[in-house]
């Protein structure tokens, strides 16, 4: 060994110990580069949750006026319970002095106490059991916007009374039903069992929710089998020439479109040449197929092609045919790929807001879809519709059907993880 070669490979040398801390040096950056791209990316996302809880939580709960009145029989019609003077029952029970402990020319100002709904909550639990007709029960109605946030500390009592929603005297009053006992916060049961409302108090996510069931079944049936057939025709049994290139290419360019473009493709096909009607889970459903179509051949194909050669091989050697090999021994081997790959489409297509908004489903629908050809909105369209509302209460409520979204996006999303992780094989 020359003395160069030496010199060359003195690990106790001045320049070779220079160098190993030079080279020290640039991984320890990379790695505090990429600890630190993390650390960004977690914190945004803490940022944003911590947002949407923070601003979200209040809609969860909602302020009830809870007291023991009399189910008058005068303002009932026992034939007919669903026709009976709601509107004036509701004035009786807030007004009512025993409940009140207040002089009567306050009735004016408690009458604004419940809300506008307040008499639907009546109706519906006398057509429900009209036995109650004539009896005293305890009934719980929602109180009015400006109320609810007061009780849940969102309208600020040291705001001078000539900006502020409620008077001075409004709110010694509601304090006096607070300090009774007649006031309750539980939990918001109607975020869920309302469809959208003028008022905020009793709007609910009911009708969002059935609606994008809907839309994302139509969505299942229609993109699922075409999407599969297609991409087990491409990759079993096309031939491999300039056609099939094309296809490829083509699939590929469509899965990087904006959904946008899928939006107006269903507005100008679905409901201009067809003549289908707007804001219909089934043409949304049929529009999402769309967009979500190359996502699914994409991810079939690179199931198709994670099974081995040598199944095929082996399948072919005891004289299957060409079909018995794909559906007998790779469809079945490259399932859960698939299931994967279709979950996590249909998680992308239920977050979907631009195509839906094209065909007409941000429509203000006060009832939840018996079918997906009834109009409906999506909990997509439902977040952008409330969230263009001037009332205050909407802000909390819309924070809150985005959470109701992400939960069910990251359910989807745990889903295609565990089945990945329950029936993937090794090979």
């Amino acid at each position: 060994m020359t003395d160069s070669t030496a010199a060359r490979h003195d690990w106790a040398s001045p320049e070779f110990s220079a160098h190993l801390r030079k080279r020290k040096r640039s991984e320890f950056m990379l790695k505090s580069l990429g600890i630190g791209a993390i650390s960004i990316a977690f914190g945004a996302l803490a940022l944003l949750i911590g947002s949407l809880v923070s601003t979200g939580y209040p809609a969860f709960t909602q302020t009830h006026l809870v007291v023991e009145a009399e189910i008058d029989r005068d303002l009932m019609d026992p034939e007919n319970p669903r026709d009976g003077n709601f509107r004036q029952l509701a004035r009786d029970i807030v007004t009512n002095r025993v409940v009140l402990g207040a002089d009567t020319d306050n009735t004016d100002r408690l009458t604004d106490i419940l809300s506008n709904r307040a008499q639907f909550t009546l109706r519906d639990m006398v057509e429900a059991n009209p036995d109650l007709i004539g009896e005293t029960v305890e009934v719980r109605l929602p109180v009015a916007d400006n109320y609810d946030q007061l009780h849940k500390g969102m309208l600020d009592r040291d705001t001078p009374e000539e900006i502020r929603r409620l008077s001075d005297r409004e709110i010694e009053i509601f304090d006096q039903l607070v300090e009774g006992g007649f006031v309750a916060k539980p939990f918001n049961w109607a975020l869920f069992a309302n469809a959208d409302s003028r008022f905020p108090e009793v709007a609910g996510l009911k009708g969002a929710i059935i609606g994008s069931a809907y839309a994302l079944l139509v969505c299942f049936l229609l993109s699922f089998p075409v999407g599969i057939g297609a991409a087990i025709y491409l990759e079993e049994f096309a031939p491999k020439n300039r056609i099939s290139d094309l296809i490829e290419i083509n699939i590929n360019n469509l899965a990087a479109v904006p959904s946008v473009v899928f939006g107006l493709l269903g507005l100008a096909v679905f409901i201009g040449w067809f003549g289908m009607p707007r804001s219909v889970p089934f043409v949304g459903g049929m529009t999402l197929a769309l967009m979500t179509l190359p996502t699914i051949i994409i991810a079939t194909r690179a199931a198709i092609k994670s099974v081995p050669p040598s199944i095929r091989e082996a399948a072919l050697g005891v004289g299957a045919s060409k079909q018995q090999v794909v559906f007998g021994h790779v469809l079945p081997l490259a399932m859960p790929g698939i299931l994967t790959g279709t979950i996590i489409g249909l998680a992308q297509a239920l977050g979907e807001t631009a195509p839906l908004l094209l065909i007409g489903m941000n429509a203000f629908i006060t009832s939840a879809p018996g079918t997906p050809f009834d109009s409906s909105t999506a909990l997509p369209t439902q977040i952008f519709i409330w969230a263009d509302s001037p009332e205050r209460g909407f802000v909390s409520r819309t924070s809150a059907a985005i959470l109701v979204l992400l939960t069910f996006l990251i359910t989807m999303n745990a889903i295609a993880i565990f089945l990945r992780q329950k029936f993937q094989r090794k090979w």
